[in-house]
């Protein structure tokens, strides 16, 4: 990536300000296009110690005329910027369908404008639903079983019609449950981890689906293996680890690793609504390894080691008492 000049769009999130950094370290020319507010802030990229080697460009995904301009000399985009929270989906549909949607509509357009080589879309192990069967490889039906993965299908699809329609060079990655340091309180990774380190109580939802965690950077090495390849254009790749795990083992790992006696409660406000529960995911991530290379490098509990170990250090950040959706 050296010397190549990228846009990062959601670059203030959590997998963005991790690839944003990686990308500096590899010596690219980053602008990174962080969501808009009132009070300047940019997200994870405040304290990031490599924001002075970035440009940062505040907007928002959903006005055209801000991504054309932030698309303007960049060799690559990295499509990151999304809402992502599943529960908040719920109450929020519309907004899902607008940003995930009509905003990668505008960053696919703004590519083709500016004449982009290539754009790297993300999308998410859930548009897959329940797995009808395991492992999941990229030709496992699509299944809407939320607005969020309604809205990430739509968007999936639409980077889909753009390659085929336009020609535009573009690589759709799809991770499966990225977890790390700098993840919100809203995704079950740190929820667990910010309770075990608070408490004795471990309050969850459902507590039988299977899910398949991956740590962030490994993900973010298949975002730049993907920028780099050719012969990955036009085609979805899963980057999972390949392992699964159910919800109530996490807690027992992660209650290990922070050597803490706990005991799960159900809070029913954490329960998805029964026919929209993913069940289970596990990846088949083979097509990532033949085409780009990529395997995980970072396992399940050295990664969760890590993270446990920048939330003791970050702790005042998470409410462990409360919900946050």
């Amino acid at each position: 990536m050296s010397g190549k000049k990228v846009l990062i769009t959601g670059a203030g999130g959590f997998i963005g300000s991790h690839l944003a950094e990686r990308l500096v370290i590899e010596g690219a020319t980053v602008r990174a296009f962080v969501h808009y507010n009132a009070s300047g802030k940019n997200g994870w990229l405040d304290e990031s110690d490599y924001r002075g080697e970035m440009e940062i460009v505040a907007g928002d995904v959903c006005d055209r005329d801000t991504i054309r301009s932030a698309a303007k000399g960049v060799e690559v985009i990295f499509h990151l910027a999304a809402l992502i929270a599943i529960p908040y989906s719920y109450q929020a549909p519309f907004s899902y369908m607008r940003t995930n949607i009509e905003g990668t509509l505008n960053v696919l357009q703004s590519a083709i404008d500016r004449g982009v080589k290539k754009v790297i879309h993300t999308s998410t192990s859930e548009v897959y639903g329940t797995a009808r069967h395991v492992p999941i490889d990229e030709s496992h039906p699509l299944q809407a079983q939320s607005p969020y993965s309604a809205s990430k299908i739509g968007a999936d699809k639409a980077a889909e019609a753009f390659y085929h329609s336009f020609g535009l060079p573009i690589v759709t990655i799809r991770p499966f449950n990225t977890f790390g340091p700098r993840q919100s309180g809203r995704a079950v990774v740190p929820t667990i981890i910010a309770q075990c380190l608070s408490g004795e109580a471990i309050r969850l939802g459902s507590v039988h689906p299977r899910r398949d965690l991956n740590y962030v950077s490994n993900t973010v090495d298949g975002y730049i293996l993907a920028s780099e390849s050719d012969q990955a254009v036009g085609k979805t790749m899963n980057l999972g680890s390949g392992r699964e795990i159910s919800i109530g083992d996490l807690v027992k790992v992660i209650a290990g690793l922070t050597k803490r006696d706990v005991h799960i409660e159900e809070d029913h406000r954490r329960v998805r609504p029964e026919k929209s529960e993913v069940d289970r995911l596990l990846a088949d991530s083979s097509q990532a390894d033949k085409i780009l290379g990529w395997k995980p490098r970072v396992g399940l509990e050295e990664g969760l080691s890590i993270t446990i170990e920048w939330m003791r250090q970050n702790l005042t950040r998470y409410h462990s008492d409360k919900y946050a959706i």
